[in-house]
């Protein structure tokens, strides 16, 4: 068993070298290289459709289905449409379902307190990425042990860099070079900062409806640009709410493909919040914060 246990913890720190290797030089790299050909107009538009394609699909795997379906049982789905979601979610490259749940769960459980893996109390630039760089591990026996015991995840789990190829695979067979180019190394960029600064970015700036205890804020901009995700204060306030944009005007495409599925008949125990709970967390004046 020892032995056994010695080999996993191997492996773990060695899938952490090379996805940490991977996202530290190959979206950055990626970046400058698309910007040389778009000032050579070497850029086709089938390079941006498979860019945006890769960048949606690959997004809405992790909002709909590392977060909202599996970390926070927002909703449950169809065996076809969870298996869609978590390889959507794979392909994505942050990392494998089981870690991301547990590095979530221990942020909500400690969120801006000691113990919590990017609160910018240890500064913005910790918050948005310098947690990530070093290989940061959540307890997955406190925090992911209920998904970790699920089939399917453990699946998911086991063939994660077969997944990972596929978004590598994927684009090139779209695109050649320049297909992969955008559709990995440039989505890869946007995707991966955007996630970052829901962390950094919502627990900095913006405004606050709910009470919570900790500092996430609601930033309108984040809400669109990552399908609902920047609607961060109202997430705090009700984790399980399948839907993060409380108001009509509170754009959450996540939450909207939710409700979708809901009608297709691929997702069902869709978690809403009433309006005696809005009511009871409701802070009287809405506050706008820089942080302090």
């Amino acid at each position: 068993m020892a032995s056994e246990a010695a080999g996993s913890l191997r492996v773990g720190r060695w899938w952490d070298r090379t996805a940490i290797v991977l996202g530290v030089v190959v979206p950055p790299a990626a970046i400058v290289v698309a910007a040389i050909l778009t000032w050579n107009r070497l850029t086709t538009w089938r390079d941006l459709a498979i860019f945006a394609g890769m960048f949606v699909a690959t997004s809405l795997g992790v909002t709909i289905g590392f977060h909202r379906m599996l970390t926070h049982r927002s909703f449950q789905a169809h065996p076809v449409a969870r298996f869609v979601l978590l390889a959507l979610g794979c392909m994505a490259g942050m990392t494998d379902p089981v870690r991301w749940t547990a590095i979530h769960l221990q942020h909500h459980a400690k969120s801006d307190r000691e113990g919590d893996p990017h609160s910018p109390l240890n500064g913005l630039f910790h918050a948005h990425m310098g947690w990530w760089i070093p290989g940061f591990e959540a307890d997955q026996d406190t925090y992911a042990r209920r998904v970790r015991e699920d089939p399917m995840v453990r699946f998911f789990q086991r063939t994660y860099w077969g997944w990972m190829a596929l978004t590598f695979l994927v684009p090139f067979l779209l695109g050649g070079w320049t297909g992969m180019l955008w559709g990995t190394g440039v989505r890869a960029f946007f995707a991966m900062h955007l996630n970052f600064s829901v962390n950094s970015i919502c627990h900095t700036f913006g405004r606050i409806e709910f009470a919570t205890n900790d500092r996430s804020r609601n930033q309108w901009l984040f809400g669109l640009l990552a399908f609902g995700e920047g609607w961060h204060n109202n997430h705090h306030a009700f984790p399980r709410s399948a839907r993060h944009g409380l108001h009509w005007w509170q754009v959450d495409i996540s939450g909207y493909l939710i409700l979708g599925l809901e009608r297709l008949g691929l997702a069902h125990d869709v978690h809403r919040v009433s309006p005696q709970q809005l009511a009871a967390k409701r802070i009287e004046r809405t506050v706008s914060s820089k942080g302090s």
